[in-house]
């Protein structure tokens, strides 16, 4: 049977129905058929209920080792590769031998480019609504009230954020960056180009900490205490450097008195940022001491919602897939702000670098207008999950 008849065969599968399976831990075996390389860097990651296994595509062409007889039967296999061809093939050839299968649309490229959207906060005064990127680990936000629209940590695709604005009937007035990320390529700067919103980011994070050139993209200066009004809601910057020396949270108060802070890298729900993606990570470790121990206690309240740019686990947010918690839950469940004098602290944060990803050095690079890579380079450079936060 040729690919075409395989593509004509089997059904297939959308990145939606896939993250819906694993959000809700539904038994899953996933066929990755892509090479060991690509699957080791970017696996399809779930909950207790995902089994993957990988057998490289060129396995089955001849299938003379018996690849096909390595998937078990009995249930149904999802299966794929990178771009999708792969494994129509694959899916194909098992459902000859009577398995049922079927491929993921777009492999894993439109995996790794899913966003999935929904509401954190609504109330009277407006939402706050979480855009994430689950095959990364990425988390954004949208503000809206009284028909503006902020956005914070704005990821590289930018229609899913003007839809989802266009479709609330608000203006997008406000586009924060909480620092310049490292793993990611930020939709802020196009988005100020497309709509004309202003971008913020902190100046010390306007010059590229390894090659110390500044930044060649237009940008607004804010610092700490500035206050924004996004319809019935306040927005103040928050400096909140060792992370990158330019990091900054974002404190939300509403007209009910709730508030939130949006953290970007300075702290997750379950650790904290990295210090080292500017490569200096002893330099910068007392300050992300100082942050975390003198600047946080002064920006939330234990009621405070805590919202932060990544997740490392799917377990870290709820079945529905949010990732939000209040800063006494943080406080409670994150064993890496757990009380640490700071040369205790020093050790466990040097003690607990993960690898230093050299696309890092050429994504702030992008970030800051220093370089534009191509569509196919910047997937190339966001290819796998962030490591922004330590190891474990």
């Amino acid at each position: 049977m040729t690919t075409a008849e395989h593509q004509t065969a089997v059904a297939s599968f959308t990145p939606a129905e896939l993250y819906a399976r694993i959000l809700s831990d539904k038994p899953t075996f996933i066929l990755d058929v892509r090479n060991e390389d690509e699957a080791k860097r970017s696996p399809i990651e779930g909950k207790t209920n995902l089994t993957s296994v990988n057998i490289p595509y060129f396995a089955f062409l001849e299938d003379e080792d018996g690849s096909a007889g390595r998937v078990p039967q009995g249930g149904e296999i999802l299966v794929v590769c990178a771009k999708e061809g792969s494994s129509q093939y694959v899916a194909g050839l098992l459902a000859e031998r009577g398995y049922q299968a079927r491929y993921l649309e777009g492999g894993y490229l439109s995996y790794g480019n899913f966003y999935d959207v929904r509401d954190v906060v609504s109330a009277p005064w407006g939402r706050i609504v979480q855009i994430a990127r689950p095959a990364r680990g990425d988390l954004s936000f949208a503000v809206i009230s009284g028909g503006k629209a902020a956005l914070i940590d704005p990821l590289r695709h930018t229609r899913v954020y003007t839809e989802l604005v266009a479709a609330a009937g608000a203006t997008l007035t406000h586009l924060f960056d909480t620092h310049v990320h490292a793993d990611h390529i930020s939709g802020g700067p196009t988005l100020a180009s497309e709509t004309g919103a202003t971008y913020y980011v902190h100046a010390y994070d306007a010059i590229h900490p390894i090659d110390m050139l500044p930044a060649v993209i237009a940008y607004t200066h804010t610092q700490e205490g500035d206050r924004f009004q996004i319809g019935e809601v306040t927005i103040t910057t928050r400096w909140f450097p060792g992370h990158t020396l330019g990091q900054v949270n974002y404190r939300l108060e509403a007209p009910d008195g709730s508030s939130a802070l949006f953290t970007g890298d300075g702290i997750f729900l379950r650790s904290f940022g990295r210090p080292d993606l500017g490569g200096k990570g002893e330099a910068w470790t007392p300050m992300l001491y100082r942050s975390l121990t003198e600047r946080l206690p002064t920006m939330a309240d234990d009621s405070t919602l805590i919202l932060p740019a990544h997740f490392s686990d799917l377990d870290e947010g709820t079945s529905e897939g949010i990732f939000a918690a209040t800063y006494a839950e943080v406080k409670a469940s994150n064993d890496a702000m757990r009380p640490r004098d700071e040369a205790e602290f020093t050790r466990y944060v040097l003690g607990h670098l993960p690898v230093f990803p050299p696309e890092y050095v050429e994504i702030k690079r992008v970030n800051i207008g220093l370089s534009t890579p191509c569509d196919g380079k910047a997937n190339e450079l966001e290819l796998g999950k962030n490591i922004c936060a330590l190891a474990k």
